[in-house]
């Protein structure tokens, strides 16, 4: 019996312990070699950038969702960023997350899905940059009107470089044009464009630059919708021309670009003006700049006209002023000395007065009371007539210079004539066909000497 039992004992299973760590590592194993590669469809939620960079995000559906991270070194080469709300099909493999034992997806690529990740990543960058002001027209800068050097930027080997050198030939002989040979799609052509961009920036050696190349599909394109390029272009010192693809064809860098060309055959005519333009904008200026110049020699013949007439004119009024500061000047002295006459006259009033006061009889007051009155009666007659006599001459003075005024004279029908000699006074200095000015008492007339009459 003891031995069946022992028996029994040798033939069971031994248990295997797992600590938490190697259970852990067990089924990260296991996962791992079994879904080392699969494609998820989801709808993201909960997703969170960390400081270092990784994504952390949920893809779910209606009953069912899995933890997912995308590292900083896999998720650099999407063309959009993700967000909550948006459907996606994920590519990436299963791996455990020890310190909570849980699941995940560690995703290696992202696709959009109903919308094409291309044209996502389009819209998200266009409004990234739109916010950052890079699209206003105030920071466009404007093309220069006759550039002498042109920097092109674009493919050597394309039909755009082509283009661009036969039309600025043909439209601008002699004009400089350098170009740094660049990428224009696939691997490392967004570092060539940005390059090229630099390099005229930092040399300053072009007046302008001109970025593009010919036309293409979105794909193709697609290193002028990339945020390097369109941040090379707006720190770009000198101003660009976006030229990329055809007409039709929209891209970020013709949104930060100072101008946007249809096309890089419409770059080069942008750039540059035609022989006819640039013999049309001399004409006019020479039109622009002999108006100037005869304007300007007009108000010089005018103002040498006015100074003449303006001395002429200073000098009446200067002799017409000192009159009239002469009759102020007597004024004020006559107005002294009838003030003084007239105190003169109070002063031996009030003596009298008091004289009066000395005597006591009625009589004697009443006589010299009517003594007084009849000397105050005289000195006023004396002063009446002392001021009439001077109002009088005062007037006369007034209405003598009054008549000497040249203004008056005028007022008689006399002019004063002048030209650019100043007053004319011999008819001699006035030859035929010379310009005459004319004053009268209102106004003044403009003439021409016809012929001298002796």
């Amino acid at each position: 019996m003891v031995e069946q039992f022992a028996l029994d004992f040798e033939l069971a299973p031994q248990r295997r312990v797992y600590s938490v760590g190697e259970l852990t590592a067990a089924i990260r194993s296991a996962l791992g070699d079994q879904f080392r590669d699969v494609w998820v469809t989801g709808e993201i939620s909960e997703f969170k950038p960390a400081a270092s960079g990784h994504y952390y995000f949920t893809l779910k559906e209606r009953d069912a969702k899995v933890r997912c991270v995308s590292f900083r070194s896999s998720h650099r080469y999407w063309k959009f960023k993700p967000r909550d709300g948006l459907a996606v099909l994920a590519r990436g493999r299963v791996d455990v997350y020890e310190a909570r034992g849980e699941y995940q997806l560690v995703v290696e690529s992202l696709e959009p899905q109903g919308l094409g990740a291309l044209q996502l990543a389009f819209e998200q960058l266009t409004k990234k940059l739109a916010a950052e002001g890079l699209f206003a027209p105030e920071r466009k800068r404007p093309l220069p009107r006759f550039p002498r050097r042109i920097g092109i930027v674009t493919s050597p080997r394309g039909a755009a470089i082509a283009d661009l050198v036969h039309i600025l030939s043909r439209r601008f002989p002699g004009l400089e044009i350098r170009l740094f040979p660049a990428l224009v799609q696939g691997e490392g052509s967004v570092e060539d464009v940005c390059r090229g961009i630099d390099y005229f920036s930092r040399t300053k050696w072009a007046d302008l630059v001109i970025v593009g190349r010919g036309g293409g599909s979105l794909e193709d394109l697609w290193t002028f919708n990339e945020e390097a390029v369109a941040r090379a272009i707006a720190a770009c010192s000198v101003p660009v021309i976006s030229a990329v693809g055809h007409e039709t064809d929209v891209t970020i860098a013709d949104f930060v670009a100072d101008v946007r060309a249809p096309t890089p055959s419409a770059a080069a005519e942008l750039a540059t003006p035609t022989r006819r333009e640039v013999e049309e904008r001399i004409r006019a200026v020479r039109a622009q700049s002999v108006q100037a110049l005869r304007y300007r020699l007009a108000m010089l013949e005018r103002r040498l006209r006015q100074q003449g007439i303006e001395r002429a004119a200073g000098a009446l009024r200067l002799r017409v002023g000192r009159a009239q500061q002469r009759i102020d000047d007597m004024g004020y002295r006559m107005r002294e000395r009838i003030r003084a006459a007239t105190a003169g006259r109070e002063r031996e009033r009030r003596a009298l007065e008091a004289r009066l006061r000395r005597f006591e009889l009625r009589p004697s007051l009443a006589a010299g009371r009517r003594a007084m009155e009849a000397a105050r009666a005289a000195a006023d007659r004396c002063m009446r007539m002392r001021l009439a006599l001077r109002r009088s001459a005062w007037e006369r003075a007034a209405a003598k210079l009054g008549q000497l005024s040249p203004l008056r004279i005028l007022e008689r029908g006399y002019a004063i004539v002048s030209n650019e000699g100043g007053v004319l006074k011999d008819a001699a200095a006035a030859p035929p066909d010379s310009r005459i000015l004319v004053r009268l008492a209102r106004g003044r007339l403009q003439a021409v000497v016809e012929k001298r009459i002796p």
